[in-house]
């Protein structure tokens, strides 16, 4: 069903065409600065000033006057006006501003889902944690990141595959095993013969209790990276967060996925010799220097198992990939790209999207936390979790751009107040649940309920966010940015505490309390809807 802003849009769309022919000009409707100025405004006229050769304002008259009779016939708002150079002012009738009071009330759990036009099998790789120690902070913004990603995608009508990476192999994991071999031996970090780039957190203690062997480093190897994997599998479910598949880097090497990617960039034409070393010419594809493939001692460097791994993907028909890493990762991007590129089997350009994050720094009673005598040296995701709790971990974790830095304060995420944000939205919830509770009616009449009485200013704000759910989600989907979600659930929040504080719900007449409390109950499915997205839970009492 069309919502009011579509209708018009659709209406202005169709009088532009008419008044300049095969002009390709998209109608866009957007919400003025000024709340004066109307509810929407669209540019469409200054657009096509150019390409007509005359003046917005007659431009924008001439579309008026062609669109008139169908705006007037749909109802859906005030009869258009001119502002400034060539603005078209719209203002929404009342009765178009609070339908999507009903229209909530009826989806429920559904409202804001859509089916997707061109619907996807979508993978979503993130966290992908080397299993050589507890999951750090860094670990829970990717997990935050990734899953609402996932959720919102999936909201959109497209069909999602949650994948963790474990990077199994390679030089972090002899690292580990040494360590584990050291302490099983006696060896504390730091003594002289502890290795180099040895792992110093308690839990290469644990481990080593459970070593018999100390000599059999292969053993150690296999238990420690076993035993690592249960920890983190044990944080992510603390965390709320599950996977569809897992996929081992190891596997690339035993089945000879790394072999057959080198062997089909050699075959492209887009590799040469030089120094001992095998490179690749990425050069070709954006980068800024050529690239080592293989290194003169025979062994591959890091991104061409990543190669191989993106290549299954792509086999596995996953046309569209996005990958959740840490800024530190960014290098990896163009090698990555340019490796698939290279090989020639149909990969488009930009395969695989990455969503990139930076830092997390943690902040407890003024002073950053560095520390985790479980971890040795950073601040681990149970930590946050034992400290805040789950749903304050996960909502401030995406409620910022990935690219930007975040600073965990655990003392506001502790705090029941205005500036703690997960705590204002979901308060807001719990807010409206008491409201219903205390009337003690059927939720279920509210669908009945004379929207006609809802004309405050703060009534017609409140119902005109709430319109703008589905239009969120669809475009934080599309840009990749759950962050959306937690500004769009603070910002709903704030209105309503704002409107709770200066109306009374539960009043005397029957018909303008009824109307309240259908906008309230809107409100609060509204809120749990954004909520069950970030994977943050939505209490009744608070």
């Amino acid at each position: 069903m069309p919502t009011p802003k579509d209708t018009v849009q659709a209406i202005l769309s169709g009088g532009a065409r008419r008044i300049a022919p095969g002009s390709a000009v998209e109608v866009l409707l957007e919400r003025p600065r000024h709340p004066e100025h109307g509810d929407y405004a669209s540019n469409v006229a200054l657009q096509l000033a150019k390409t007509l050769g005359r003046k917005p304002r007659d431009i924008a008259e001439d579309i008026i006057a062609a669109t008139r009779g169908e705006i007037d016939q749909s109802g859906a708002c005030e009869p258009l006006q001119i502002a400034g150079a060539g603005f078209i002012n719209i203002r929404l009738k009342q009765a178009s501003k609070t339908q999507i009071v009903r229209r909530i009330l009826d989806a429920g759990a559904a409202f804001g889902r859509q089916a997707a036009d061109k619907p996807q099998r979508i993978q979503v790789e993130f966290v992908s944690a080397n299993p050589t120690g507890p999951l750090h902070v860094g670990h829970g913004r990717q997990a935050a990141l990734g899953d609402a990603l996932a959720a919102l995608l999936e909201s959109q009508g497209h069909a999602v595959t949650r994948e963790f990476y474990y990077n199994d192999a390679g030089a972090q994991i002899q690292n580990l095993a040494l360590s584990v071999q050291a302490r099983t031996r006696g060896i504390k970090p730091g003594e002289p013969d502890w290795p180099e780039d040895g792992y110093a957190g308690e839990y290469i203690a644990d481990i080593a209790k459970e070593i018999v062997d100390a000599n059999d480093l292969d053993a150690i190897r296999r238990y420690a990276v076993t035993f690592l994997r249960k920890e983190q599998d044990a944080d992510l479910q603390a965390f709320g967060v599950k996977f569809d598949v897992y996929f081992l880097e190891s596997s690339l090497y035993a089945d000879g996925k790394v072999e057959a990617a080198v062997r089909g960039l050699i075959a492209s034409g887009k590799t040469y010799e030089k120094d001992g070393a095998l490179w690749l010419r990425t050069t070709d594809y954006g980068d800024d220097k050529d690239r080592v493939v293989r290194k003169s001692d025979g062994g591959y460097t890091y991104f061409v198992p990543d190669v191989a791994y993106h290549v299954t993907k792509w086999q596995r028909g996953f046309a569209k990939v996005i990958d959740v890493q840490g800024t530190d990762h960014h290098s990896a991007v163009t090698r990555v790209r340019a490796g698939l590129q290279a090989l020639g089997i149909g990969i488009p350009s930009g395969y695989p999207d990455y969503v990139l994050h930076s830092l997390v720094k943690v902040m407890r009673g003024g002073a950053e936390v560095k520390i985790s005598k479980r971890a040795g040296a950073y601040v681990t995701v149970r930590d946050l979790i034992e400290w805040v709790g789950r749903d304050a971990v996960r909502f401030f974790l995406v409620s910022r751009k990935a690219d930007t830095e975040f600073v965990f304060d655990v003392d506001l995420a502790l705090a029941k107040s205005e500036e703690n944000p997960v705590y204002y939205v979901q308060y807001a919830h719990a807010r409206v649940c008491s409201v219903l509770a205390q009337w003690a009616g059927d939720p279920a009449s509210l669908g009945a309920a004379d929207l006609a009485f809802l004309k405050s200013a703060k009534e017609l704000q409140l119902a005109q966010r709430l319109a703008e759910f589905p239009e969120m989600l669809g475009n934080a989907a599309v840009e990749l940015a759950p962050h959306a979600v937690a500004f769009y659930l603070r910002a709903l929040a704030g209105e309503f505490h704002s409107y709770y504080n200066a109306e009374r719900i539960l009043v005397e007449d029957v018909a303008l309390r009824d109307a309240r409390l259908a906008l309230c109950a809107a409100v609060r499915q509204t809120l749990a809807n954004g909520l069950a997205l970030l994977g943050v839970s939505a209490p009744e009492k608070m």
